[in-house]
Formats: C-alpha cells, sequence, structure tokens
C-alpha cells in the first residue's frame, strides 16, 4: 500500500467510528431522555452488538497494519495526520489490553446502571444502585490495570480525561484552592446574607423552556444544528461530528436560575463542540480535547459571563418577559446580588462560584479512596455526608440530595469530577486573556457575543483535539495556568457582592 492510499484509508475508518460513535450516542440520548422505563434491556442489547463491532474495527489487524504503517512514515504526515494516527493508536493499544468481551458486557453494565441510577435517585435509595456502582469501580481498576499497570489505577483514569493528570497534580492544586477559599467563606459568613428570594416562586415549565431556547440564540448557538430536550442530569452530546449537538436541561418550577444557568452551561460545551475547523469532522480530532478545556467553555459562559453584572441587565427584560409577575418588585440588580450569593449547599449543579470546587473535592476525595481500595462502595453515603459536613457544614437529608445525586458514576465517568474545578480555574483566566482584545463587558450589555465566540474559536474552539490540553491553554494564554488568577477573580467577586 502506497503512503497516499494509506492516508485515505485512514480518513475512510475515521468516517466509520464516527457513524458507530452517532449510533451509540443516540441509543444513550434516547435512553435518558425520552424512553420508555422498561427498554434499558433493550438499548442494552444493541448497545453489545455495537460496542463489539466497534472493538473489531478498532483493534482488527487491517486496522492496526494501517495506523503502523503511517507511525512508520509520520515525518511524511501533516501536523494534522499525525495527531489523528497518534491518538487512534493509543486508544487501539489500549483496547487491544482490554479483552472483548469484558469491554462489551461493560457497555451493557452502563445502560443497566444508568437505569437504576434513576430509579434510585428517584426513591433515595443507595442500596438499589450499590451492586452496579461495585462493579463500575471494580472494573475501572481492573481495566487501569490492563491498560497502565505502572500506574495507581485513579492516576490512570485522571489521565484519561484530561492528559497528563495525576493525584499528585490534583492535590496542589485543591490545596492551593483550598487555602484561599476557606478564609473568603469565613469573610462571607460574617456579614449579612444578600437575599435571594427573586429566584424562588413559580416559573412554569413552558415559559422556562421559551427562556432556553432564547438564550441559546442570545449567546450564538446555531440552533439549525443544536438541540434541547430535558433529563433528570444536564449533558451536552455530540451524534458523529460538530454538525449536530444536543443539550439537555431540567426545569424546576421553583428555582428559574436553575435551568437558566444549566442551558448556558450546556451550551458553552456545545460551542466548544460547534467550534472545531470543518476540515476535523468525522475524525478524532472533532470535538474538544480533555475535559478539563471542556469544563473551561462550559463555566466561562455559565459563571464568568453568566453572571456578571452586564449580562444580567442584559437578560433581565427576557426574564421580566418571561416572568412578568413573579419578578414585577426586582430589580436587575436584585437578580444579579442573588445569582452571587456564597452559601453551603447540598447540590453541585445549584452551588455558587465560591463553594463549587469543594462539591468537587468531596467527590475527588472519595473517588481517590475508593480506587485505591481504602473506602468500600457500600460505605460511601456515610463517607460522602461526613465530607459535606467538614468540608461545607451542611447535613445532608437522605441519599437523593447526596451521593446520590450526580449521574456521572452510573456513567462510568470515575476521574471526571476533578475536569470541573480545573475548567473553572482554566475560564478565569482565558477571560482575563481576553479581556486584552476584547471588550467583553460592553458586549455582553449589547447582548453581542460575536467578539467574545470569535476569540475563544481562534484561540480554543477551532483546534479540536489537534494539540494537547496543556499546549492548547499555554498557547491561548501565552503563560502558564495560574490558579490564583480563578481565586483572584472569586475575591473580587465577593467584594462586589457582600462588600468585603
Amino acid at each position: 500500500m502506497n503512503l497516499e492510499q494509506a492516508k485515505q484509508d485512514l480518513m475512510a475508518l475515521q468516517s466509520k467510528m464516527s457513524a458507530y460513535a452517532h449510533a451509540m450516542s443516540l441509543i444513550y440520548y434516547d435512553g435518558v431522555t425520552a424512553a420508555p422505563r422498561g427498554t434499558a434491556a433493550n438499548r442494552g442489547h444493541a448497545l453489545s452488538v455495537l460496542s463489539e463491532e466497534e472493538y473489531k474495527l478498532a483493534t482488527g489487524e487491517q486496522t492496526v497494519a494501517l495506523l503502523e504503517l503511517l507511525d512508520a512514515h509520520k515525518d511524511e504526515l501533516n501536523e494534522k495526520e499525525q495527531r489523528m494516527v497518534y491518538l487512534l493508536l493509543k486508544s487501539i493499544r489500549q483496547m487491544q489490553k482490554i479483552p472483548m468481551a469484558e469491554y462489551v458486557a461493560y457497555q451493557e453494565l452502563l445502560v443497566q446502571a444508568d437505569d437504576v441510577w434513576h430509579r434510585a435517585k428517584e426513591t433515595s435509595d443507595f442500596e438499589l444502585f450499590r451492586p452496579l456502582l461495585e462493579q463500575i469501580f471494580e472494573t475501572n481498576i481492573r481495566f487501569a490495570g490492563y491498560c497502565a499497570p505502572e500506574k495507581a489505577p485513579y492516576d490512570y483514569w485522571l489521565s484519561e480525561y484530561e492528559d497528563g493528570l495525576n493525584m499528585e497534580t490534583c492535590d496542589q492544586f485543591f490545596a492551593t484552592v483550598r487555602s484561599r477559599l476557606v478564609p473568603l467563606l469565613q469573610k462571607v459568613a460574617a456579614v449579612p446574607q444578600v437575599d435571594n428570594a427573586c429566584l424562588y416562586g413559580h416559573f412554569p415549565a413552558q415559559a422556562q423552556e421559551k427562556l432556553a431556547w432564547q438564550l441559546m440564540k442570545l449567546i450564538g448557538l446555531d440552533l439549525d444544528h443544536c438541540g434541547l430536550t430535558t433529563t433528570e442530569h444536564p449533558f451536552t452530546t455530540s451524534f458523529g461530528s460538530h454538525f449536530d449537538e444536543r443539550i439537555t436541561t431540567n426545569y424546576q418550577e421553583d428555582n428559574f436560575s436553575s435551568s437558566m444557568f444549566s442551558v448556558i452551561h450546556e451550551g458553552g460545551h456545545a460551542l466548544y463542540d460547534m467550534g472545531s475547523d470543518d476540515d476535523l469532522a468525522y475524525t478524532v480530532l472533532d470535538g474538544g480535547v480533555s475535559m478539563g478545556i471542556h469544563e473551561s467553555q462550559s463555566r466561562f459562559y455559565e459563571n464568568l459571563l453568566g453572571r456578571s453584572r452586564p449580562f444580567v441587565e442584559r437578560v433581565f427584560p427576557l426574564l421580566q418577559d418571561a416572568f412578568p409577575e413573579q419578578l414585577k418588585n426586582y430589580t436587575a440588580e436584585d437578580v444579579y446580588k442573588a445569582i452571587n450569593r456564597a452559601e453551603p449547599s447540598l447540590i453541585r449543579t445549584e452551588s455558587d462560584q465560591v463553594t463549587y470546587c469543594l462539591h468537587v473535592m468531596v467527590r475527588y476525595e472519595l473517588e481517590k479512596q475508593v480506587m485505591a481500595g481504602r473506602l468500600a462502595v457500600k460505605d460511601l453515603p456515610q463517607a460522602w455526608n461526613r465530607l459535606y459536613k467538614e468540608y461545607l457544614g451542611v447535613d445532608v437529608p437522605d441519599d437523593r440530595h447526596g451521593v446520590l445525586q450526580d449521574s456521572h458514576w452510573s456513567g462510568g465517568s470515575i476521574g471526571y469530577f476533578p475536569s470541573y474545578a480545573l475548567g473553572s480555574a482554566y475560564g478565569a483566566q482565558l477571560l482575563k486573556k481576553m479581556r486584552e482584545t476584547v471588550d467583553v463587558d460592553d458586549c455582553l450589555r449589547r447582548g453581542d457575543f460575536g467578539p467574545i465566540n470569535q476569540w475563544n474559536r481562534e484561540h480554543i474552539w477551532k483546534y479540536g483535539s489537534l494539540y494537547k490540553p496543556g499546549r492548547l491553554l499555554e498557547m491561548a494564554l501565552g503563560e502558564p495556568f495560574d490558579p490564583n488568577v480563578y481565586l483572584d477573580y472569586l475575591e473580587e467577586k465577593c467584594r462586589d457582592v457582600y462588600g468585603i
């Protein structure tokens, strides 16, 4: 086979892989949005067949020979082709180490686990979910041993979500964050709390849905290629390429801000995926490079922009139009202060910016202990409740509001949570850099996200997965990552809201 033919075969291989990913994503998406409750076994069957075919395609002799040929001639490939071959070989070499029967069985397990998690959360019954969660943790530990026996299992999975990340780096990062967050929270606790009554009342789901579509359009999402629906735990997914993106939300009729910021958060994920250069479509380079960079974008839009005073002033007329009676006695400033109230709470997705990282730290510590064999899955609820009391000073009333609140473990995403905190810190430093050339506040006041999105597209989005996250971040920032920029931002926000 000559090199040009091999390059064509490389693109054809990735196109076929993206089609499998499309089909499997659709099945998952259906399962967590619209599928009847009793259909999990049917989806599990379909996914087991597709995942077996995907495994055979990825690890087959023809695929391996193709990639090894291209790797042997990598000096003759362009930058994008080299990265494609590297990522595919890395994935395949890892997959080859996992027996196919175990790989397929795990896909079926995750379908069943997601179904049971939904029921367990509804009834606040951790014991219903426990046997499946034990299998998920055991499988992740076993797979890590297959793929990287030289590493601690948790280090392997942390690096899978954020290339190069490990427990040592996480420990240092969280130690820095906690050293400044704890005193900041103490200062907040010592002054009168801001009023957030404007966020609560009765806000019909239909009005919230109309607002959601307005917000999606405002932040610059292409509504011809991005859909919206509801689910228990909001998420964003791509169907095979950046041309088809779906975000989800959950309408709580007693608090409009929950869905509002969920939509903006998931919209940030969608903007990132959809911002990949078109020539990356149907390749392994299409879409975000890591969950840390992905969360930098989602939390950039949700918090750094969405909770800013200029943005609130811009969207307040939309809020008044959606909820005229509920907000008739309030101002934009009332809403701004309410959504920036800093107060320890139970639910991560609804927590404020100041306490958010503490929620993540709870999950990080628990995952680290279970993956090291120092904590049994059966003891997770008790350990969860203890850490929430220690870190946030709150009492957890039941498992629904505690250990069962997140969907991540039911989907096998162990090692994902630190990406949320890292992404928050990445985003703050990206905003600081953006402000050097973009009048962000003026854009927000005018409701013109064009310059903001163009900066992100040029510095982050268009590259997809072409560069490792660390390199991409330094290219965008022009300097090393520094979590203190994020902590400076939080302190400034508290000074503005609380006068401290």
